[in-house]
């Protein structure tokens, strides 16, 4: 099954230049990188494509567009990029960066890697990459892994793994790319409590419902039909937490 054009948004002019891109992702509040099939959000690549990826060619200059922007936007403070959306690159809007934090309760310091290892909420590998990037600052790919001691080929899955699950949680986020072999450049990540240190502090006066009911209406903006059980696939929230946050986006 192909990706489909359902849940793309025709802007109404092309995304051509990266303040375009922001302007964009503001609009929708958050993005895929391509589309995806079974996430029905919106992707970078069609508003600046206008058309449907998945019948050809693969590769083109919007896609080499649109891979510079995913490496210059976070890095230059304009916008958020993670493998966020069922773990495939996603873009979220600094205007509800702070929803998704509070959402999941990960308005971590930077020093805070052993109290969430303590909690139960993250595992060791993705703890030693946290204290690396808290040590070290940005670090490109191989760089990361060599200061986890996850560079040996067994350690490449615990460390791909545990890239993961910080991207999932927001704790992490991609900040720009390194050219650190002959292949194609790395990209470079940075503790999000660093990046966007002013989205923590915003995050803190919100709630996970009213977190919740903040990123329904904005989907529901663009998917006015879209059911309770739809955000629930989407976000992974609860059946009742689906339906609340709906609720109230919606009269009676």
């Amino acid at each position: 099954m192909k990706p489909t054009l359902a849940a793309e948004i025709r802007w109404p002019k092309r995304v051509r230049t990266a303040s375009d891109a922001v302007r964009f992702i503001d609009a929708v509040g958050y993005c895929l990188l391509f589309p995806v099939k079974n996430v029905p959000l919106p992707s970078l690549y069609y508003a600046a494509a206008r058309r449907d990826i998945s019948l050809g060619p693969q590769w083109d200059k919007y896609c080499q567009l649109i891979w510079e922007w995913k490496d210059d936007l976070p890095k230059r403070g304009r916008a958020f990029y993670a493998k966020y959306f069922r773990g495939r690159g996603s873009f979220i809007s600094l205007k509800l960066l702070p929803q998704f934090l509070a959402l999941h309760g990960t308005t971590a310091r930077v020093e805070e890697a052993e109290q969430f290892y303590t909690a139960g909420r993250i595992s060791h590998d993705a703890r030693s990459i946290w204290q690396a990037l808290a040590s070290h600052g940005p670090l490109a790919t191989l760089e990361l892994r060599h200061a986890c001691k996850m560079d040996s080929k067994a350690g490449n899955p615990h460390f791909k793994r545990a890239m993961l699950e910080l991207q999932r949680l927001l704790l992490v986020v991609h900040f720009g790319a390194a050219q650190e072999t002959a292949a194609w450049p790395s990209g470079r990540f940075e503790l999000t409590a660093r990046a966007f240190p002013g989205a923590l502090v915003a995050a803190r006066e919100s709630t996970p419902t009213q977190a919740r009911a903040i990123l329904a209406a904005k989907y529901l903006h663009w998917h006015p039909n879209a059911s309770p059980a739809v955000l629930a696939r989407l976000y992974g929230w609860k059946k009742a937490e689906a339906e609340e946050a709906v609720s109230g986006t919606r009269p009676p």
